[in-house]
C-alpha cells in the first residue's frame, strides 16, 4: 500500500485539480463564520488502484449525507473537498499539498495504498494538519522511517501489517495446515514488501518454510515464466500480498498453468475488479485477510450494507466501509474537539477509544494505529465467503 526521493522531488511545486463534493453549504471551515465544515479527501480516483478511490469516496459521501441529514457537526454541514492521487505517491503528495495549502482544509482523510499515504503524510505533517488514513496498513504511515518516532498528526482507522501478516500465516498453518509456501511480492509497493516480511516472519517462526520467493512490479501483465518456476518448487500454497490488478492476473495465469494450490493474500485484494480480471473459476481456493466482511451480522454492519446497497446498487467492499468509518471517526473527533482547528482535532483523534465503527469497536494506540479485528475471506464461484474473525 512506492515512495522514492525522486517522486517526492516531483511533488514539490506540482499542482492537482481537486473535485469538490458539495454535500451541503459552502465556504471555508477555517473561517468560524463559514456555513460549512470542509474536510479534505485524498483518494485514488484514477490510475491502477482507482477502484479503491471510488469505494472510499462512496463510503465517505454516504457517511456525510447521513450526518448532514441529522444537522451536521458544531452547528454546520460538512463539505468534502476531494483530490485525486492518481494512484501514484508523488501525486498523493501533490493532492495533499493542494488541500492543505490552497484549499486550506484543516483536516484530511483518505488513501488506501501505503506508499501514497506515506507521501501524503510527509506533506500534512509539515503543515501540521491532521491526516486520517483509511486503508494504508504499512507501519511507516504513522511512524517516521528515519527516527522511529510517531508522526504527531497522522492516524489511521485500519489495522496494520504486522497483525495482518501474522493472521495470514496462522490461517495457512492452522486452518489450511500447509507448511511449504512460495511468496510472490510486488517489489514496487511498500505495502506488499512490508506485508510479505511480516508474513514470512510469523510463518517460519511457527513451523512453515519458504521454498521460493519471487517479485514483480506494478503494471506487469505476464507472470507465467515466474509461475512456472514456482510450480517447479512445489509449494503447498502461494502467498501474494499485492493489489487487485496484478493479483487477478496472477491467479488467472496460475490456474491456466495448472497450478491449483491455494493462493492467499491481504486486504489489497478487495475490489470488485478482482473477479472481473481473474474470472470466477481462478479464484476458487483463494483467501485473503481483510478489514471487514459484508456478511457480518452486527447491527451497524447490516445498517451500513443496506444503506450502501440502496445508494450505490452494489455490495460495499472494505475500502468503502473504511471510507465510511474514517468519515464518521473524523466527524466524531471534530465534535469532541469542540472547534474545527488542526491541533485540537489531532488531539481528539489521538484520544479515540472504543469508537463504535462499522468494522468494529476501534481504539487508537500510542502509535496512532487502530486496534481492531481482522477477518478471513475466501471465494466460491466468484463470491466472497466469510471464514473467520481474528481478534488482536
Amino acid at each position: 500500500m512506492k515512495l522514492t526521493k525522486k517522486n517526492l522531488a516531483l511533488a514539490v511545486g506540482s499542482t492537482l485539480l481537486a473535485m469538490s463534493v458539495f454535500v451541503s453549504g459552502c465556504g471555508n471551515s477555517a473561517d468560524k463564520n463559514a456555513n460549512a465544515i470542509r474536510i479534505g479527501v485524498v483518494a485514488e480516483m484514477t490510475g491502477n488502484n482507482a477502484s479503491y478511490g471510488t469505494s472510499i469516496t462512496n463510503g465517505m459521501k454516504l457517511a456525510v449525507q447521513q450526518i448532514n441529514d441529522k444537522g451536521g457537526v458544531l452547528g454546520k454541514k460538512i463539505e468534502l473537498v476531494i483530490a485525486d492521487s492518481k494512484s501514484e505517491p508523488a501525486e498523493a503528495a501533490n493532492a495533499m499539498s493542494k488541500l492543505v495549502n490552497q484549499d486550506k482544509t484543516p483536516a484530511v482523510m483518505g488513501i488506501f495504498t501505503s506508499s501514497g499515504a506515506i507521501a501524503a503524510a510527509n506533506v500534512s505533517e509539515s503543515a501540521k494538519v491532521p491526516f486520517l488514513a483509511v486503508g494504508a496498513t504499512n507501519p511507516k504511515v504513522t511512524l517516521d522511517d528515519k527516527t522511529g518516532n510517531v508522526k504527531p498528526n497522522t492516524f489511521r482507522v485500519c489495522f496494520i501489517d504486522p497483525f495482518q501478516g501474522t493472521v495470514g500465516a496462522n490461517f495457512i498453518l492452522n486452518e489450511l495446515k500447509l507448511k511449504k509456501a512460495a511468496v510472490y511480492i510486488d517489489n514496487s509497493s511498500d505495502y506488499a514488501k512490508g506485508l510479505a516480511e511480516f508474513f514470512k516472519k510469523a510463518y517460519t517462526e511457527n513451523g512453515g518454510s519458504i521454498v521460493l520467493e519471487e517479485s514483480y512490479l506494478q503494471k506487469d501483465s505476464d507472470f507465467k515464466a515466474v509461475l512456472t518456476k514456482m510450480a517447479a518448487a512445489k509449494p503447498e500454497v502461494i502467498y501474494v500480498p499485492g493489489y487487485y490488478e496484478e493479483v487477478g492476473k496472477i491467479c488467472k495465469q496460475a490456474r491456466e498453468l495448472g497450478i491449483n494450490v491455494p493462493i492467499v493474500g491481504g486486504d489489497g485484494w478487495d475490489s470488485p475488479k478482482l473477479v472481473e480480471i481473474a474470472g470466477t473459476a481462478a479464484l476458487n481456493n483463494t483467501y485473503f485477510t481483510n478489514h471487514y466482511s459484508p456478511d457480518s451480522t452486527s447491527e451497524a454492519s447490516k445498517n451500513f450494507v443496506e444503506s450502501y446497497e440502496k445508494t450505490y446498487k452494489q455490495k460495499p467492499d472494505a475500502p468503502a466501509v473504511l471510507g465510511y468509518d474514517g468519515a464518521i471517526l473524523m466527524v466524531d473527533s471534530i465534535k469532541r474537539a469542540g472547534v474545527y482547528e488542526p491541533a485540537k482535532v489531532s488531539a481528539a483523534l489521538a484520544a479515540t477509544k472504543d469508537f463504535e465503527a462499522v468494522t468494529g469497536k476501534t481504539s487508537l494506540n500510542a502509535t496512532h494505529d487502530a486496534v481492531k479485528s481482522a477477518v478471513i475471506v475466501g471465494f466460491e464461484d466468484g463470491k466472497q465467503v466469510y471464514r473467520a474473525t481474528v481478534n488482536p
